[in-house]
């Protein structure tokens, strides 16, 4: 099994590497970069529910307390494939990334607890743009923004059942990463160009509890409910940005030449207490339907992030999530259609980030998120399964000189579990 394990492993990190990321959303400028939810492929078909919602196979990166629900070690994997259509009113561009989206492991610990560890991004910086215009001396000019990197998190989740209705659960994660930004300008019959970039590296820690409460009802039903507390936390930035000139051949490989400044960055981004509440109705391996509710108060900046750039700021940030599954008949026999699990949903979004497209540095605008989901659960041997999920959405405007994306994401995951962990084997 673990050899298994290994050569899908090695296949998925290495299609992910073959379509390495070349774009991502103009807004991943901002900040840490375009920033992921963390939540599997069976979440995020279900509009990202999963705060009040456990299962004994599935593995839940939204709330800890799921794990004392899981019965089987599953080991999962995920890719993220987004089409990305940016529009600024006058003018539409495509382009595709394609992503690892996660690799962990969950694990029962007895009848009354789990565990799971893995790797997952935090956020992605991709962006290449391009801007022709004219200098007050009627000159051409040519300006190239680009950056690069992103954050990922190694964490560790645990969960136990206090009573048979109440879970307890904590997670604890480290964050780190590399982020690249750039700003490279040329002027008409000026021999050297010159370019700004800031180069820094992101690291923090970060602790989160969770409670789910489940109550058997009459006629098989299964009222849910859950809460997380995502404690504040900072993220700390440090680096430098340099400013040179430099020489641009035919082909746009760079030759730099003078260094005319470089300073350190120092800072934090101070990330406040995040809330999730939810809740549930549904049967075992049936049905379900969810609805969640996210918010967090404004990110702040210290040192000399808060200083970095005024054309954005952050607010207060909040998403609304409805979602669900249906599986017809898990243990059909005549049909496999049948055991399929069919997953929809709808969210929606206010991400906290507000961009002044007006160059005065008054007039910001917020970015806000809408996405529909829907995905398929596709059963394999001994409870693993092959998910899929689609989503469509749009995110941001484009009023206030602002871009509007239209996104189309592709999710997929191997879910393989294994009964063999901590039990005790047995003779005939």
């Amino acid at each position: 099994m673990i050899r298994n394990i290994l050569l899908v492993f090695l296949l998925i990190t290495s299609i992910a590497a073959s379509a390495q990321r070349t774009n991502s959303s103009p807004y991943s400028f901002f900040g840490i970069g375009e920033e992921f939810n963390p939540v599997t492929v069976e979440q995020s078909s279900m509009g990202g529910i999963g705060v009040a919602f456990s299962h004994y196979k599935y593995l839940n990166f939204t709330n800890p307390a799921a794990y004392a629900d899981l019965r089987y070690t599953t080991y999962s994997f995920g890719l993220l494939n987004n089409r990305l259509t940016i529009d600024n009113g006058s003018a539409k561009e495509t382009s595709n990334s394609t992503s690892l989206s996660y690799f962990t492991l969950g694990v029962p610990l007895g009848k009354k607890a789990g565990m799971s560890v893995g790797i997952q991004p935090v956020s992605t910086v991709g962006y290449s743009l391009f801007n022709a215009g004219l200098e007050s001396s009627g000159k051409n000019t040519e300006t190239l923004y680009s950056g690069k990197g992103g954050v990922s998190r190694v964490y560790g989740s645990f969960g136990i059942k206090l009573t048979k209705e109440i879970s307890l659960g904590i997670e604890a994660d480290y964050s780190f990463g590399n982020v690249e930004n750039s700003i490279t300008n040329k002027i008409e019959d000026v021999s050297l160009a010159t370019k700004y970039k800031e180069s820094t590296q992101v690291r923090g820690g970060s602790v989160t509890i969770g409670t789910q409460y489940k109550k058997e009802l009459k006629n098989k039903l299964v009222l849910s409910g859950g809460a997380t507390f995502k404690m504040g936390n900072d993220l700390k930035v440090t680096g430098d940005d340099y400013l040179y000139s430099l020489t641009l051949s035919s082909t746009g490989a760079e030759f730099g030449r003078d260094t005319i400044s470089q300073s350190s960055i120092i800072g934090n981004y101070s990330l406040p207490l995040k809330t999730t509440l939810g809740a549930g109705l549904g049967k075992y391996d049936k049905w379900y339907v969810g609805l969640e509710y996210e918010n967090q108060d404004a990110i702040a900046t210290t040192g000399s992030l808060s200083t970095t750039n005024a054309a954005y700021k952050y607010g207060e940030s909040n998403r609304f999530s409805l979602g669900g599954y249906y599986l017809p008949k898990i243990n059909s026999i005549s049909s496999y259609w049948e055991r399929i699990t069919y997953r929809a949903g709808v969210r929606f979004e206010k991400s906290g980030l507000l961009v002044d497209g007006s160059s005065l540095n008054t007039n910001f605008t917020p970015i806000d998120d809408f996405g529909i989901s829907f995905g398929l659960g596709l059963p394999l041997k001994q409870l693993s399964t092959i998910n899929m999920g689609f989503e469509f959405g749009k995110r941001g405007t484009t009023n206030n000189n602002l871009i509007q994306e239209n996104y189309f994401n592709f999710r997929l995951s191997l879910s393989l579990t294994d009964t063999n962990w901590f039990q005790k084997r047995k003779i005939d």
